[in-house]
């Protein structure tokens, strides 16, 4: 009973210190993970030793992992798979390859590990990125579906899928003559599990949630897609395969339902619960005088390893056809080491395929990795920018920045370009069409140039905030630009460049923070949209048309609102900002 209530004071600490430690980063505007990072740190082992088991929090912590993991499967189904299956499947073995044999070369050379079979080791550990972290930073930027969010999340998946085969062929590493049979077993696992999976989630999955949907009982439901997910993930953990790789797989049998959505939506508060203690348990693995002894290394290890994967990375991203500011964007955004390196290194160290002092050193340089993650994301649009702008870069990389996919008539004006062809961009295409407008779409993704071209939509593909695009696109001769672009510094970007071609150009823009409203408004646009005001309106003029206010005086209420760029009905705390 007494470690009962030890646990439960445990996970109040760790959840109690988390929730100030995620406030606390919210308020300084920095992500809410780097807050539960760093009470990890303050609670754990390390710092002022407040918890009792150490290792039971840990061990509730992949829950978070799973979870993670599902979600995204549910969200990123089969059909998003497939857009980007070449750069996931192909890109991401090129980039494990790659980056492997250049730390097994490097490490060699400078005399960090006794002989290749280490440095091939510590270029697995490596070449693995952060699913979690990335995950996060991303959707709390509302980033998942843009092009690059998929191109990251592609990779990562594979890399995780990987991390399965590297567990299962670890133990061979120490017997090199047996290295073949056990890659052929970790691959005939991981074939079998899939087949598996696949039949299970097309025959059997489909029925079982129906059936359980159909007792419009909310506790059944709940408790049958957490089992569905933690036992699926179980179901790999005993194969040898990775937790990770099971929960991910069995969002996938279920994104492809009708009840995906409502399974999602029940999912995501454990999500963000078990997420939060598994964040705040890497922070308790930290140990601050281990950084402090070796903190010139340990800085010098981030620099070689954040910059050296994202120049790995870059390359394979431009040869795969995506734009540079896809690639630098990507590249810089998954140039950490993974959280699920933390497993492969302890497996390694109790193998003695790495040293204690190299371990801990891996340790203090992954979690400063990650920490830096989100910051690195945030500012990687930005960097993006600057180096296109960059001669040296413009003239080697113009050719990654041409647009590679056009359908455009040959003499074309009075047209109005609409700037993404995403929920936003499909509804303004639709209504001009119906108007009897002609249109021209400028888009990135794959999927949205196959519905373009199928319904014989003008288009180009290509970054719409590209100069190179911009030129192919006779602003001058349209009669409007609407931007409904998912990225708020690509949205800037283009409004900023297309006024610089076509100054008396109206533009129409949407807004995806408050504070933009202003910000684009001064830049230039004629309009400035902010989908979640423009829904309140409509709800608001409903409203005020049922409880029996004239119609003349609803358009002048919300007339006035709209003139006002939404500043009547602006949250205090935005207007502060």
């Amino acid at each position: 009973m007494a470690a009962e209530h030890n646990l439960i004071l445990d996970l109040t600490t760790v959840l109690g210190a988390s929730a100030l430690g995620g406030y606390l980063a919210n308020r300084l505007r920095q992500p809410v993970l780097l807050g539960y990072l760093i009470t990890g740190l303050v609670v754990g082992p390390f710092g002022f030793k407040l918890l009792s088991d150490v290792p039971r929090i840990q061990s509730l912590a992949s829950i978070g992992v799973a979870f993670l993991l599902f979600a995204l499967g549910v969200e990123f189904s089969l059909t998003e798979l497939k857009r980007v299956k070449n750069i996931a499947i192909q890109g991401s073995l090129l980039q494990i390859g790659l980056t492997t044999a250049f730390v097994a070369f490097l490490t060699i050379l400078l005399g960090w590990v006794e002989g290749i079979t280490q440095g091939i080791f510590l270029g697995a550990v490596l070449s693995l990125s952060s699913t979690a972290v990335v995950l996060k930073t991303l959707a709390e930027r509302g980033e998942t579906n843009t092009l690059h969010g998929q191109v990251m999340l592609a990779i990562l998946i594979a890399q995780d899928l990987a991390l399965g085969l590297m567990l299962a062929i670890l133990p061979a590493l120490n017997q090199p003559e047996s290295l073949g049979l056990a890659l052929c077993s970790a691959l005939l696992k991981v074939l079998v599990f899939l087949a598996a999976a696949i039949a299970f989630g097309r025959w059997t999955v489909p029925s079982l949630i129906s059936n359980v949907a159909a007792t419009e009982s909310t506790e059944l439901f709940i408790l049958t897609v957490i089992a569905l997910c933690l036992g699926v993930a179980i179901v790999t953990a005993k194969l040898g395969l990775s937790i990770e790789m099971g929960a991910f797989v069995s969002g996938l049998m279920v994104s492809e339902i009708d009840y995906a959505d409502h399974a999602l939506a029940k999912v995501l508060p454990l999500r963000d619960t078990f997420a939060c203690l598994f964040f705040a348990s890497i922070g308790m693995l930290i140990d601050p005088g281990v950084l402090i002894q070796n903190f010139g290394l340990i800085l010098a290890l981030v620099f070689l390893v954040m910059v050296g994967k994202a120049m790995i990375i870059l390359p394979i991203i431009l040869k795969f056809g995506y734009s540079l500011k896809t690639a630098i964007i990507s590249s810089f955004g998954i140039n950490q080491i993974g959280e699920f390196s933390f497993v492969l290194a302890l497996a390694g160290l109790e193998l003695q395929l790495i040293s204690e002092r190299n371990y801990l050193l891996l340790l203090g340089t992954t979690a400063i990795t990650l920490v830096l993650t989100p910051m690195w994301v945030n500012i990687s649009p930005h960097l993006a920018s600057r180096l296109i702008q960059m001669p040296f870069f413009a003239k080697y990389l113009r050719q990654f920045a041409e647009p590679k996919i056009l359908s455009i008539p040959e003499t074309i004006s009075g047209h109005v370009v609409v700037a993404g062809y995403g929920r936003v961009g499909q509804v303004i295409v639709k209504i001009l069409q119906n108007q009897g407008y002609l249109v021209l779409v400028i888009e990135n993704s794959e999927a949205a140039i196959q519905r373009l071209r199928m319904q014989q939509i003008p288009y180009i593909c290509g970054d719409a905030d590209s100069e190179l695009v911009l030129e192919k696109i006779h602003l001058e001769t349209a009669k409007a630009l609407a931007i409904a672009l998912p990225d708020p510094a690509s949205s800037r970007l283009l409004l900023q460049r297309a006024l610089a071609i076509a100054p008396e150009l109206d533009v129409i823009a949407r807004s995806h923070h408050n504070r933009e409203i202003d910000l684009l408004t001064q830049m230039g646009a004629k309009e400035v949209v902010q989908p979640e005001f423009e829904a309140a309106l409509e709800l608001g003029a409903h409203l005020l048309a049922t409880l029996g206010e004239p119609v003349n005086q609803i358009r002048t209420v919300i007339s006035n609102i709209r003139t006002d760029r939404y500043r009547s009905i602006r949250p205090e705390q935005e207007e502060r900002r």
